[in-house]
């Protein structure tokens, strides 16, 4: 199937589910909503991954429909980067000073950071009562997805040869699995449509194991259960879909 066909399904699918809204101003009842959001988080991780790593950054999208009843249900992905590692996982290529050479014998330039990422569905439901309008107020969403992280590494003088190419697979304990989700927090779209957004705080919940099986700092197979666990508040701009008029989208 061609792009074009792609989009004219997606824009059929939009103008459905908005189709049905009546005129109305957001600030006198609750209808509708499909909302298409990008967001930032700061996140600590807890458990088994704090061992691995430190305070991290997680950016990504959403898209989320709000039923005229105030439910919500949605799916999110987020992309998890961060320069805080702990384990160390190239400790087998160092020398007795702690360092690791280039294959000329010079201290090599490689640097490790935390890379991930996580996808879920989830659904929730907006309390209106502290809102400016019945669109607006706190909510919370519960979900399930798969969470997936690792040591990335980089060669900055591309001088080191244990780590190049597909051996870095080898020493980046690629690690995954399902995840629980939770988040809690404040929606809010403005009665003139201009400042749509959501803050809250979010918790994830990862039952993962190693993708790789070995590791080749420990010379040992990676068969351990790990409860990986992620919190963070996060921020969200929302650009809400919803119809107006016979003929016009505002957001």
């Amino acid at each position: 199937m061609s792009l074009k066909k792609y989009a004219l399904i997606a824009i059929l699918i939009v103008n459905a589910l908005t189709n049905t809204v009546l005129a109305q101003s957001v600030k006198d009842s609750a209808f509708r909503i499909l909302m298409v959001g990008v967001h930032l988080s700061g996140q600590i991780p807890q458990n088994d991954l704090a061992n691995r790593f430190g305070p991290n950054l997680s950016a990504g999208g959403s898209f989320t429909w709000k039923t005229k009843h105030n439910v919500l249900f949605g799916v999110e992905g987020s992309y998890v980067f961060g320069r805080s590692v702990k384990e160390d996982v190239i400790s087998s290529i160092k020398n007795s000073d702690g360092f690791v050479v280039d294959n000329e014998g010079y201290p090599a330039d490689l640097r490790l950071t935390h890379r991930g990422w996580n996808i879920c569905a989830h659904v929730g439901y907006l309390f209106n009562k502290l809102g400016p309008n019945p669109n607006s107020g706190l909510f919370f969403t519960v979900g399930g997805g798969y969470m997936l992280h690792k040591v990335k590494m980089y060669d900055a003088s591309k001088k080191v040869a244990a780590v190049s190419g597909d051996l870095q697979k080898g020493y980046d304990h690629l690690t995954g699995g399902f995840e629980l989700s939770q988040f809690i927090g404040y929606k809010y779209f403005s009665n003139n449509r201009l400042v749509n957004f959501y803050a809250g705080f979010e918790f994830h919940e990862g039952f993962t194991t190693s993708l790789r099986g070995f590791n080749y700092n420990t010379g040992l197979p990676d068969t351990e259960k790990r409860l990986d666990v992620i919190n963070g508040f996060r921020f969200g701009w929302i650009l809400p879909l919803y119809k107006r008029t016979k003929d016009f989208y505002y957001f």
